[in-house]
């Protein structure tokens, strides 16, 4: 008990850990809320509690929101660092990697503006601009649905060669590879189900947008933020070893 108190602890008190750990209540609670507030079997009691649910869930997006405003620098210096990505072996991945980096690097100001006008910090409609980020957004969860493709192919062809050749080092590399696969299709669903949701909120008459209910959104965001939960734990286990 005291162990997983100090790692939560731990994890709040980074940002990155901060915000998965509000985004994954942000939509647990639209999830549960949007289950309570629509239910017909459950009580008055209970669907006050989902309504309140979905308010809480709606003030946690509001937070995230404002905390990515200080975002943009540590973009900057990872797409900095990234580069054209001459450290990558495939070009596929490369150039999908640029890319990605170029749609995030181009999200936080769009966001940005869209929560200054309706802050009413400054005088525009904001629809366009929440509408950019969320292009922005989906493009950059498409090509990491790519990515993440890619990279699946390339380490099978990896593990079938390895498989082939033997030798005494064989195991230790295949089971890095397949631990190297699994990471790239927790990747694979999280992007899927953020894309999911992406789609919804894009303008009415685009594939399902705007069809989702509330508990829908819930599920795919809660799917989502475990999987990346999981990802920065196991990624922290990692550089520990």
């Amino acid at each position: 008990m005291q162990q997983s108190l100090e790692s939560l602890v731990r994890l709040l008190e980074s940002y990155r850990g901060r915000d998965k750990v509000i985004r994954t209540v942000c939509f647990g609670s639209q999830l549960v809320g949007g289950l309570l507030s629509k239910s017909a079997d459950t009580d008055l009691s209970h669907r006050q509690l989902g309504k309140s649910l979905l308010l809480f869930s709606a003030q946690l997006s509001h937070c995230r929101t404002t905390l990515r405003l200080f975002d943009d620098l540590a973009m900057l210096a990872y797409s900095h660092s990234y580069g054209v990505g001459v450290r990558e072996d495939d070009p596929a991945v490369r150039w999908i990697s640029v890319l990605s980096n170029v749609a995030d690097q181009l999200y936080y100001p769009c966001e940005h503006i869209a929560w200054a006008a309706d802050a009413e910090l400054i005088k525009i409609k904001s629809d366009k601009w929440w509408l950019f980020s969320t292009v922005l957004w989906g493009a950059s969860l498409l090509l990491g649905i790519l990515r993440s493709l890619r990279v699946l192919m390339l380490l099978k062809k990896k593990l079938k060669i390895h498989e082939r050749a033997g030798g005494g080092g064989r195991y230790h590399v295949c089971s890095q590879l397949h631990r190297l696969m699994r990471a790239e299709l927790l990747s694979f669903l999280r992007s899927m189900a953020d894309l999911s949701n992406a789609i919804h909120w894009m303008p009415p008459g685009f594939l399902w947008a705007g069809k989702f209910p509330s508990w829908l959104v819930g599920l795919m965001g809660t799917i989502s933020s475990v999987i990346g939960l999981i990802q920065m734990v196991n990624s922290e286990q990692t550089s520990d070893t």
